[in-house]
């Protein structure tokens, strides 16, 4: 039931892909096994309506932009607070079509945390650019901005950081370095300050988000005009009419349908995320951390993850397999120790936050509207691995 680096094999994620860790054979358990995300939990209520939208898609015929996308994108925008939201294909393609509108590319050095999806790093190099890893701080897990001041150099042109596992990264700290933001928020729709100062801000709708659609999504939100223009020309081929085509762009639109669904989910995120908060603090009244180390409290974490920390992963997460319950461990080999980026010369050992966490961290269940009786399961079969270890 449980995995080491990634999202459990029940809903796998794209941007998250877990290295599976066969379970211990075991007794037949009497108990409903608990997943990592429960996703289908959060819409299931909320069938009858989907049906009626996607009906409403149907009957129209318009399936490619037109007004469920158009909607979808005004009602973001209001959402967050921001004067551009752009539907996308996935997260990954926002992240591309923010660099590339932002004008960056060959020769460029972009900073960005190697504790991370491989998405974060490869979009940049898609670009052209080069990925620069900075290290996390050891509480937070998000960049440190004293690091990432350190590898600034006359070729840095922005800096990328993830809002990771839910959690808002220092955007303050990071904008007083004096370079462009872009804020790979994939994580984190709906966290407080975020997409408020990057020059582009990326989402993802992957199905395991806080804000998911039924498929692939994305979205790109821009405080400039002229940089989300260029986003907009680049998703569609590098046009604005289907006639002139003024850039080299790609094929990247976020489907009628989708943009339907999630008009239908946008409006319950607050009371999940809230819920998501709430389980996040019965986690630490039931004692959990009595076992292991609790992510940091701070206002606005949305936990799309609950991720705890321990010297002795391995056997925790083999005791909660044991019992019926998934975990995952994330980011096992960091981005910098990954075959397809050794070309960047980054050796073991020269980011030791990154690569702690790397070998400590695992995810325990969390989504909006996991319940009392599930959680105390969780933190029982904790506590029982913990007694065994002691």
């Amino acid at each position: 039931m449980c995995a080491v680096g990634g999202a459990p094999p029940r809903t796998r994620r794209a941007s998250d892909e877990p290295r599976a860790e066969a379970p211990r054979a075991t007794l037949a358990r009497v108990t409903t096994p608990i997943p990592l995300i429960d996703v289908k939990a959060q819409y299931a209520p909320l069938i009858p309506e989907l049906e009626e939208r996607f009906s409403a898609v149907l009957q129209s015929g318009r399936f490619i932009f037109g007004p469920e996308v158009e909607a979808f994108e005004q009602e973001t925008a209001a959402f967050l607070g921001v004067p551009h939201a752009i539907g996308v294909a996935n997260g990954t393609d926002a992240l591309v079509l923010s660099l590339e509108a932002m004008g960056i590319g060959r020769d460029d050095e972009v900073i960005c945390p190697s504790f991370t999806f491989y998405a974060t790093a490869e979009a940049i190099a898609r670009v052209g650019a080069t990925p620069v890893f900075a290290d996390i701080d050891s509480t937070t897990l998000n960049l440190d901005p004293q690091d990432v001041a350190a590898r600034i150099t006359g070729r840095t042109k922005a800096i990328m950081p993830v809002h990771l596992f839910g959690r808002p990264a220092p955007i303050a700290e990071l904008a007083e370095l004096g370079l462009p933001l872009i804020e790979d928020s994939a994580q984190a729709f709906g966290a407080d300050g975020v997409a408020q100062t990057g020059v582009c801000s990326t989402f993802s709708f992957f199905p395991t988000k806080n804000l998911f659609a039924l498929g692939d999504g994305g979205l790109v939100t821009c405080l400039e005009d002229e940089v989300a223009e260029r986003v907009r020309m680049l998703r569609f081929h590098g046009s604005r009419d289907k006639t002139t085509f003024e850039l080299i762009g790609t094929n990247s639109r976020l489907d009628a349908v989708q943009a339907a669904m999630l008009r239908v989910f946008l409006p319950r995120l607050t009371g999940w995320n809230d819920a998501r908060r709430e389980a996040a603090a019965r986690y630490a009244e039931l004692g959990l951390g009595e076992h292991v180390e609790l992510p940091a409290e701070q206002p606005g974490h949305v936990y799309h993850l609950y991720v705890v920390r321990s010297a002795r992963r391995a056997e925790i997460a083999a005791a909660l397999g044991e019992a019926g319950i998934a975990c995952a461990s994330y980011y096992v080999t960091p981005l910098h120790l990954q075959p397809a980026l050794r070309y960047l010369g980054v050796e073991e050992g020269s980011l030791p936050e990154t690569e702690r966490a790397a070998a400590e961290n695992l995810a325990l269940p969390m989504w909006g509207g996991i319940t009392r009786e599930q959680q105390e399961r969780v933190v029982e079969a904790v506590r029982a691995a913990a007694g065994v270890l002691a």
